[in-house]
């Protein structure tokens, strides 16, 4: 495949460069560059998604039917990495890269018509309602139970590390429809409304301090049987589906190369023991260098993963390859922060957000204050969408064959 970018794609890189250097503002870069987890604050993450919506650029990664804008896999590529290294905030993506695909697949016209135009203005804010207490990564001995009642689904069970949960107004969830069957033949997938009663959502802390997950708690929940996607026991087919567009539907590496580009740049500024700064320290910049080359086959991979996307084939296994190098690869460069500013790296502040005018002051800089939370958020990329463990399964059994 050729990488080079033509003409006309030099023109839309130009266009895209421009388009961010008026719309997205300074206000919205800070918070990005000071957001420590995986999601974006709903008040930043929305105020951009509804900009790009104006812009008729939200759903780039959408059918055209659907009111996708109908880019080339190198055109998404060049958005992404365009936005990564200006620093714009995560969009919403359990709504816009994982359930609306699901829902272009496998939902029936009439939710198509009831949803999407809602995930698009950002009218409805979903949560994934998938792992449970004992039922992570081995998602097929879910128990979360849902039982026929006339023309509902009544809901019996919980959800575990449900990010923004308490932000949301609608889950996408996994429930076990038939138990008498196969475990993963048995499960389907239900949308479900947040607010109404025998729903509760109690908060769990991560190591940094932030808010991001959650426990969901389901008792006689009352689903309208139209809303469940496909039909009944073919929930574990969407699951997968889903997964593969998680942890193969976009790029990566834009983010992880605009994150080493920010630590090289920082490297000059940041104090070294014994004098100079961490420019000058030799091991660091090999460290930094060596996650750089890394980042960049990564890169290519995506790009190689996308144009088989463009062809009509379907992402496949190679993403969990692409999803164990980036998880790794995330973990590596906050070591690298965290080596970065030394001491100064160490400041743990528990006041959220990590932006505005009610931002704690930080030691030295925004930068050194950010390092340890994001340290210790970037534990949970070998865990969440697949953990380390299942990702190399995968690949040994379909990619290897053992």
């Amino acid at each position: 495949m050729d990488i080079r970018l033509t003409a006309d794609e030099t023109a839309f890189r130009t266009e895209v460069r421009d388009f961010l250097a008026t719309h997205l503002t300074e206000r919205l870069r800070a918070g990005a560059r000071a957001t420590p987890t995986v999601f974006a604050e709903p008040d930043i993450g929305r105020e951009w998604q509804h900009i790009l919506y104006e812009k008729g650029w939200l759903a780039y990664f959408w059918p055209v039917a659907f009111g996708g804008t109908g880019w080339t896999p190198m055109q998404r590529y060049i958005f992404e990495k365009e936005c990564a290294l200006a620093h714009a905030p995560e969009l919403p993506g359990l709504s816009l890269k994982l359930l609306a695909p699901v829902l272009h697949r496998f939902g029936t016209p009439e939710q198509q018509a009831r949803y999407l135009p809602r995930i698009l203005s950002a009218d409805d804010y979903w949560c994934q309602g998938f792992s449970e207490p004992g039922s992570g990564s081995d998602l097929a001995s879910l128990k979360t139970r849902a039982v026929r009642d006339g023309d509902r689904w009544i809901v019996n069970g919980s959800k575990l590390w449900t990010t923004h949960a308490h932000f949301a107004d609608h889950m996408f969830c996994l429930v076990r429809t038939n138990p008498d069957v196969k475990r993963q033949a048995g499960i389907s997938f239900l949308l479900i409304d947040m607010k109404q009663p025998g729903i509760e959502v109690r908060p769990i802390m991560g190591l940094a301090g932030d808010h991001e997950v959650n426990a969901v708690f389901l008792d006689d929940v009352s689903v309208p049987a139209d809303d469940m996607v496909g039909s009944e026991g073919q929930g574990w087919t969407i699951a997968k589906f889903l997964l593969e567009n998680e942890r193969g539907g976009s790029c990566h590496a834009p983010s992880l190369l605009a994150d080493l580009d920010t630590l090289r740049a920082a490297a000059s500024q940041a104090p070294a023991d014994g004098g100079g700064t961490m420019a000058d320290d030799a091991l660091f910049i090999a460290a930094l260098s060596h996650a750089e080359f890394a980042a960049q086959a990564l890169e290519t991979t995506e790009l190689r993963i996308l144009a088989e996307i463009a062809q009509g084939r379907p992402p496949g296994p190679q993403t969990s390859l692409v999803k164990l190098v980036a998880s790794n690869l995330k973990q590596d460069i906050g070591t690298l922060a965290m080596r970065l500013w030394g001491p100064a790296g160490l400041q743990l502040p528990t006041e959220r957000p990590l932006y505005g005018n009610a931002a704690p002051e930080p030691i030295l800089n925004a930068a050194a204050q950010i390092a340890a939370p994001t340290y210790l958020n970037n534990r949970a990329w070998t865990i969440f969408g697949g953990s380390n463990e299942v990702q190399r399964t995968i690949i040994a059994k379909t990619v290897l064959g053992l």
